[in-house]
């Protein structure tokens, strides 16, 4: 496309397209499907199928892919969260799915730990489960989950982040260990655990009975998401979903969470190119990138950024912002405001208690890494 028409199709609408130099947030939009992806979705167009059917082949496919006993895909990770939890719940009893969110005469406890409490761990709550907190801020022990467990207790949920692991926490293992012990299922939120590779799927092959991963991450589109898992735990959850609704005509609590064939057909196509694509080259790219950003900035007075070298994950490298508000007048709240007012916007945020900005690259087009560090200069003169 020209460089004249970029978010033409916004500004029809009156509305104003932006630079995205946060990352893969779901405000933003997430992703932008990669051409393998577009073509996959474009070639599932013309005929229609029935979807239960097309889950079961495309769970099939990309379990063998990530190595897992089974899978499947649902509108974004959060999807798979509430479709876990009403699996757990309801099983595969007809009568109780169709009871939920009302839990009345089911287990209905999500044990997670205190220090482990999150953004997302709503979605654990929106089929009509309970959130029970073990452990405290200072840490957790095995004996915090032994005393935890009790007759109401559907599952253990554990987040996961590979980048940034808590030593404080009480690990995946020993949750797996004592839960099981119990009968107890396990559930693992690690939506952007993808690389490097062996990390796809870990947290089901050390033995959790579920977790999930944003397809968004892998150039899939932002609506998707992945349910990996065992046969059984997916098996029960694929029964909560919107084609089970439809198909079996069981009204579960997931027929809101509806994913299109084209959709489903864009997972597969994300996780293959995934799976086999040259991660060096895509590295040394976001790195290129994490560069222009910075060549800019390099010398400007009461400015200082440095590269982030994490490459675990879903958003490898990018670049911390600091700004010394005393020499240059402007705090990093200013920055944020006066990047947003530019032409194009360009978004970027500080997060609570935090005193930088963290620019990533994920959303970044060609050329669009120079654009913002040369923005960034240009408020500083």
């Amino acid at each position: 496309m020209a460089a004249g028409d970029w978010g033409d199709i916004y500004k029809e609408l009156g509305a104003t397209p932006v630079i995205n130099a946060i990352g893969s947030v779901t405000m933003l939009g997430g992703s932008t499907p990669v051409p393998e992806v577009k073509e996959a979705m474009e070639r599932a167009d013309g005929p229609y199928i029935p979807l239960m059917h097309l889950q079961e082949k495309a769970g099939e496919a990309i379990a063998k892919m990530a190595d897992v006993p089974a899978a499947y895909i649902t509108s974004g990770a959060g999807s798979a969260l509430t479709l876990a939890t009403a699996a757990v719940m309801a099983g595969d009893d007809d009568d109780k799915i169709q009871q939920l969110p009302d839990t009345t005469g089911m287990k209905d406890e999500i044990l997670i730990q205190t220090r482990q409490r999150y953004w997302y761990d709503r979605c654990l709550q929106l089929a009509g489960a309970r959130l029970v907190e073990f452990g405290d801020k200072d840490g957790t022990t095995r004996e915090d989950l032994e005393k935890a467990i009790g007759p109401r207790t559907a599952a253990v949920h554990f987040y996961a982040v590979e980048q940034e692991p808590d030593a404080k926490a009480l690990p995946l293992e020993d949750i797996i260990e004592i839960a099981h012990a119990h009968d107890v299922p396990v559930l693992v939120d690690s939506a952007g655990q993808i690389y490097p590779l062996d990390v796809f799927g870990k947290h089901v092959r050390m033995g959790a009975d579920f977790q999930c991963i944003a397809a968004k991450y892998m150039g899939a589109p932002q609506s998707t998401g992945l349910a990996l898992g065992t046969k059984d735990m997916i098996r029960k959850l694929g029964l909560q979903s919107f084609a089970s609704y439809e198909g079996r005509r069981i009204r579960g609590v997931g027929r809101p969470h509806k994913v299109d064939r084209q959709e489903m057909i864009g997972a597969v196509a994300a996780v293959r190119r995934w799976m086999t694509m040259n991660h060096e080259e895509r590295l040394a790219q976001a790195e290129g990138q994490c560069g222009a950003i910075m060549a800019p900035l390099a010398g400007v007075p009461g400015v200082t950024v440095q590269r982030i070298d994490n490459v675990v994950g879903h958003m490898p490298y990018g670049v911390v912002l600091r700004v010394d508000q005393e020499a240059t007048g402007m705090s990093l709240t200013d920055v944020v405001d006066r990047l947003k007012a530019g032409d194009p916007p360009i978004w970027t945020r500080v997060r609570d208690g935090e005193d930088f900005i963290a620019i990533h690259v994920f959303g970044l087009s060609e050329g669009e890494d120079r654009i913002v560090g040369e923005r960034i200069a240009a408020l500083f003169g």
